[in-house]
């Protein structure tokens, strides 16, 4: 299969340190350390999936926070929660589009889902990390509606 998500975190995360990037370094060791909480907390190791979902809460997490200090007039810390996002979103899927959702939600309606909650539950596992939430929920909304 390949690299697993987390086992490619730790190999840039040492290749960061021996090219002396902190900012890289500082941001791969957090999320380490993260995925590190959840799989005590789990009491388990976490699959590629668990680990994805954690780098995407993390990317989230680092955007609505840079959206906050900007509104605050703190345009430094804000580049620096984007920059990390960005660094973050390099573990990520490529994202989906729009249309690719649609598509995806049409597909889940045809196959008999006919409230939101049914949608949502079979469309949030196929797109997690790769398209918001919220907007994944808008478009169900306009496709039942």
């Amino acid at each position: 299969m390949g690299i697993s998500p987390k086992e490619k975190l730790r190999a840039d995360m040492a290749e960061a340190r021996r090219a002396k990037d902190r900012a890289r370094t500082l941001v791969l060791s957090t999320m380490l350390a993260e995925v590190r909480n959840r799989e005590i907390e789990a009491g388990r190791e976490l699959g590629a999936e668990d680990v994805v979902a954690a780098v995407a809460k993390a990317v989230k997490q680092r955007r609505e926070a840079a959206a906050q200090m900007r509104a605050a007039g703190r345009e430094e810390l804000a580049r620096r929660e984007e920059q990390q996002a960005e660094v973050l979103q390099e573990y990520l899927p490529s994202e989906l589009s729009e249309a690719d959702v649609r598509g995806l939600v049409r597909e889940i309606v045809d196959a008999g889902a006919s409230h939101l909650g049914a949608v949502m539950g079979r469309l949030m596992p196929k797109i997690r990390g790769r398209f918001d939430g919220k907007a994944a929920s808008e478009i169900a909304r306009q496709e039942l509606g």
